[in-house]
């Protein structure tokens, strides 16, 4: 498919930051929320990153200016009728993806592809609850989307040659460079990255360091770019929660087993930069560790 008009679902940090690379890279860009006020919200953060961009030299005015002309707001699922692939980029909840799919289906052209940009849960049993499995596939992008150059694309069972080379060659234009993932829990890079993550919150519960000093440790020792507990505020400690939570189910393996204080975190409402509150507290200057 020659793939032209793209649909977003979802306008928190990943589906703006999506929206965002599609309208720079020429592509006409419908946004949806559950309300008018996310999506402006989500329109808001594109037009102050791509002003940051246009002061870094990145791109012109005229660039940004023409790429937010090409963002639309999608009130509802029947907007959607018009574009060739549509893009769920909702929270890290499998039933709340599965009604939206299903929502979503019956405003769709017979030829319309469908991706999720879910971050661990099954490709294969997510497009099962669509009316074309052979059609839908994982596209995960990473965050910042806008600054983050990987895609990981994972095919469902169903998946077939057309969808992939159509959203492969999306991405391409997108500048994104592609790891191909097997359907497996939290693919590549979660499967990777968050296990990690759950082990620095479990050095932390066990008293075997501070949140700082475990931070410091791993960008001083392991010459990580940023600690796991401050990567952990950035990614949202419900989303590193869900994705573990995945990992264990679908593994079965204890090694996977979400940390209690991560638990207890998430059960606050202490979600991370989100919150203004996770491991760190951000309502002040300067942040300032929660233990």
């Amino acid at each position: 498919m020659n793939i032209r008009k793209v649909g977003v679902i979802g306008a928190g940090q990943m589906g703006n930051g999506i929206a965002h690379v599609c309208a720079l890279a020429g592509y006409d860009v419908l946004l949806h929320d559950v309300s008018v006020e996310r999506i402006q919200a989500g329109l808001a953060t594109i037009n102050g990153n791509m002003t940051r961009q246009v002061g870094s030299g990145r791109i012109s005015a005229a660039e940004r200016d023409a790429a937010l002309d090409r963002i639309g707001i999608a009130e509802g699922l029947d907007a959607f009728e018009a574009t060739d692939l549509v893009i769920e980029s909702a929270t890290e909840n499998e039933a709340i993806k599965r009604k939206i799919f299903a929502d979503l289906c019956p405003h769709l052209r017979e030829d319309a592809l469908i991706a999720t940009n879910t971050s661990s849960i099954s490709i294969t049993r997510l497009a099962a609850s669509t009316d074309r499995p052979e059609k839908f596939i994982g596209v995960h992008f990473m965050n910042p989307v806008p600054v983050m150059e990987l895609v990981e694309l994972v095919r469902g069972i169903a998946t077939d040659d057309d969808t992939f080379d159509s959203v492969r060659d999306l991405a391409k234009k997108l500048g994104k460079q592609i790891a191909n993932a097997e359907d497996f829990p939290a693919f590549i890079v979660n499967r990777i990255l968050l296990p990690m993550i759950n082990e620095a919150v479990y050095t932390l519960y066990e008293g075997v360091g501070s949140v700082e000093s475990i931070d410091k440790a791993m960008r001083l020792g392991a010459n990580h770019p940023m600690g796991p507990l401050q990567l952990a505020d950035f990614i949202g400690l419900d989303t590193c929660l869900s994705i573990m939570q995945v990992l264990h189910d679908g593994l079965s393996d204890s090694k996977y087993r979400p940390c209690p204080l991560l638990v207890k975190y998430v059960e606050a409402g202490w979600l991370g930069r989100k919150t203004q509150r996770g491991f760190y507290d951000y309502r002040g200057d300067k942040p300032v560790p929660t233990r």
